[in-house]
């Protein structure tokens, strides 16, 4: 399998794991100094155990299944190095009430360390108002 194939495969497994609630399988695609930047706190992460505690915290959050999909997603791969670029959508119900349903821009960056491709940087964003300030979660593909 080459680098973009293998890319492509790791962010299948991401949308399995989310789907299964299950952090295990996110872990162990992450550099153990691994930086974040998600759309939920704190404003940055470093670190499995930082990122795995986030990761808990955001399946224990709901009630639901999570719903995950992936769509867009561009790789581009430069020996040991990749980029893989895509829209996300969540759904799902909370334990303390209310529905999930929003569109997020994410971005991973990559190495292949040991023949095994490792997230090395976590970058997610919701686009903002200018105006207001406020995030929009509503916005469609």
């Amino acid at each position: 399998m080459d680098g973009e194939a293998e890319l492509r495969e790791l962010v299948a497994e991401r949308v399995a794991a989310v789907s299964a609630k299950d952090p295990a399988p996110l872990a162990a695609r992450q550099h153990p100094d691994i930086i974040t930047f998600n759309v939920l706190p704190p404003l940055h992460g470093r670190g499995n155990e930082a990122v795995e505690e986030a990761t808990r915290a955001w399946f224990d959050a709901y009630a639901s299944v999570i719903g995950y999909e992936v769509r867009d997603l561009h790789v581009t791969v430069d020996g040991d190095v990749g980029f893989c670029s895509f829209l996300y959508h969540v759904s799902g119900t909370l334990k303390i009430g209310g529905e999930v349903d929003m569109w997020v821009r994410a971005t991973l960056g990559c190495r292949r360390v040991d023949g095994r491709w490792l997230i090395v940087h976590d970058h997610e964003s919701v686009p903002f108002d200018a105006a207001t300030g406020k995030a929009l979660i509503d916005l469609q593909p």
